[in-house]
C-alpha cells in the first residue's frame, strides 16, 4: 500500500526555470514593441489590440514598457502572457507563443499603417498677425489711467490714513479704488468678481478697456466732487 510513496518524485525546476526563460525573453521583445507603441501614440499609457487568425493580443503599456501582453483565442480562455500576474499555464503559454509571429506581423503591420498618414499634411502656414500694436495701445491706455488714479491715491493719502479705497457709482456701476500709502493697489468696476481696470497683477483686456475707459473720466469728476465737499465741510469749522 505504501509502495508509492518510496518512488522518485520528478523534480519541476527544470520546466520552470525554461519556462521563465521563455517569458523573460517574451517581456523583452513586448518590452520594445510597448516603447514603439508608447512612441507613435504620443501618450505615457495607453493599449492596443492586434488580430490574428488565430485570435487577438492586446498590448498595454505604462510609462514606455509593457504592463501586460495578453492573447485570446479563437477558441479557450485568455492567457496573460506577460503581466504582473502568476506566470501562465504550460500549455496555454505554448498555444500564445504559436500565434506569437502573428501578433508581432500585425503590430508591424499597425506602425507600418502610420508611414503615409501625414504625407500630404501642408507644413506652410498663413504669417501669425503681431500683437504688439494693440498691447502698445492697451499699455498707453493703461499707463494713462493708472497715472491718474495714482494722483487721486496720493490725495487720499495726504488727507486720511496709509490705505483705504475710495468708492462711487459711475453709469449706475460701483467704481472702487483702493490705495495704499499713495499709490494705487487696484481699481475694480462692479465689486467683488468685477473688472479690474489697474490691478497688481495681470493688465486688463482691451475688451475691458473699450467697455469702461469713456467712464474715467467721470470717475475722476466724482471724486472731485467729493473733494470739493470735505473742503465744502471745512469751510464750516470756525476757530
Amino acid at each position: 500500500m505504501t509502495d508509492g510513496l518510496e518512488r522518485e518524485i520528478e523534480s519541476a525546476d527544470d520546466a520552470a526555470a525554461a519556462r521563465d526563460e521563455v517569458l523573460e525573453d517574451v517581456r523583452s521583445h513586448a518590452g520594445r514593441a510597448a516603447r514603439e507603441l508608447a512612441l507613435l501614440e504620443g501618450g505615457d499609457y495607453g493599449r492596443e489590440t492586434f488580430d490574428t487568425d488565430g485570435g487577438s493580443w492586446t498590448l498595454k503599456y505604462e510609462g514606455g514598457d509593457v504592463q501586460y501582453l495578453r492573447y485570446e483565442p479563437r477558441t479557450g480562455g485568455e492567457t496573460y502572457v506577460v503581466s504582473t500576474r502568476e506566470p501562465p499555464e504550460p500549455e496555454a503559454l505554448a498555444t500564445a507563443l504559436a500565434d506569437y509571429d502573428a501578433f508581432v506581423a500585425a503590430f508591424n503591420a499597425f506602425v507600418a499603417s502610420y508611414d503615409d498618414v501625414l504625407a500630404d499634411v501642408p507644413t506652410e502656414f498663413p504669417e501669425v498677425a503681431s500683437t504688439a500694436e494693440a498691447v502698445a495701445e492697451r499699455d498707453r491706455i493703461v499707463a494713462r489711467i493708472r497715472e491718474v488714479a495714482d494722483a487721486m491715491a496720493d490725495e487720499l493719502h495726504r488727507y486720511g490714513d496709509s490705505y483705504g479705497s475710495y468708492t462711487t457709482t459711475v453709469s449706475g456701476t460701483r467704481w472702487e479704488l483702493k490705495w495704499e500709502e499713495g499709490r494705487t493697489s487696484y481699481l475694480r468696476i462692479g465689486g467683488e468678481g468685477g473688472v479690474y481696470l489697474l490691478s497688481q497683477y495681470s493688465p486688463a483686456t482691451p475688451e475691458d478697456l473699450r467697455r469702461y475707459a469713456d467712464d474715467v473720466g467721470a470717475f475722476v469728476e466724482a471724486f472731485n466732487g467729493h473733494v470739493a465737499d470735505l473742503e465744502a465741510d471745512l469751510d464750516t469749522v470756525s476757530l
